[in-house]
């Protein structure tokens, strides 16, 4: 039984004494890597260092570029871009109340008289009732001018002469040259010179009119100038 026993202990210590070897190697290896890990914590520094290094700002001021790509510091960005005005205008927005003009045909116009050509009403429609023109009895010498505007009226446009102290006295004075020059927007029906004046403003000497009616003010202030009217 002795002799079992002192077997059995024998076997057990074999069996053992590899564990200790095992770890006397994992003590090894753990001494190893407090070695080696000092050696990456320099190559971590000279990383960083390399790094800071890199994002240092070159000499010109307005330039970074340890960040990525050239960009101005205090110049114009892309977030910064915008159109012009008046570039992009406000959409109409239709069928948003009455008040704004664009409801029922929305901008579309209607479909049937006012959508054909030449349709519409004349100058002399009164609403439906009888015309003006069809309701006086036709007489000899009976003036029309007083009534129907749309058909009979004139309309002239006017320039006062204080308008022509500027005015070059070799160049005739008509509808064309004035329009021309650019004291007319349009002629209308004729041109009537009337006599406004201002201070500092004086007519110049032997001006020449044509085609062009006057009122009476205006007549005398240019007779006295000596201007010449056609056909007088």
């Amino acid at each position: 039984m002795a002799a079992s026993k002192k077997s059995g202990v024998k076997k057990s210590a074999a069996k053992k004494a590899p564990i200790k070897k095992s770890a006397a190697k994992k003590s090894a290896a753990k001494k190893s890597a407090a070695k080696k890990s000092p050696a990456k914590k320099t190559t971590a520094r000279t990383i960083t260092g390399t790094k800071a290094v890199a994002r240092k700002k070159t000499s010109d001021p307005g330039i970074d570029r340890g960040t990525g790509l050239a960009r101005p510091s205090g110049g114009l960005t892309m977030g910064a871009l915008k159109p012009n005005r008046g570039s992009r205008p406000k959409r109409t927005r239709v069928g948003r109340g009455h008040g704004s003009g664009m409801v029922k045909t929305g901008g579309e116009g209607g479909k049937g008289q006012t959508v054909r050509s030449g349709g519409g009403k004349g100058p002399a429609f009164e609403g439906g009732q009888t015309p003006w023109a069809r309701r006086l009895p036709h007489r000899r010498g009976y003036s029309q001018k007083a009534r129907d505007i749309g058909h009979f009226r004139t309309r002239l446009a006017v320039v006062n002469l204080h308008d022509l102290s500027d005015w070059d006295a070799a160049v005739e004075i008509s509808p064309q040259t004035l329009k021309v020059a650019g004291k007319l927007s349009h002629g209308l029906d004729g041109v009537k010179i009337l006599g406004g004046s201002r201070a500092g403003k004086a007519l110049p000497q032997g001006l020449r009119f044509r085609d062009v009616l006057f009122s009476s003010s205006a007549k005398e202030a240019l007779k006295a100038a000596g201007a010449q009217i056609d056909g007088e």
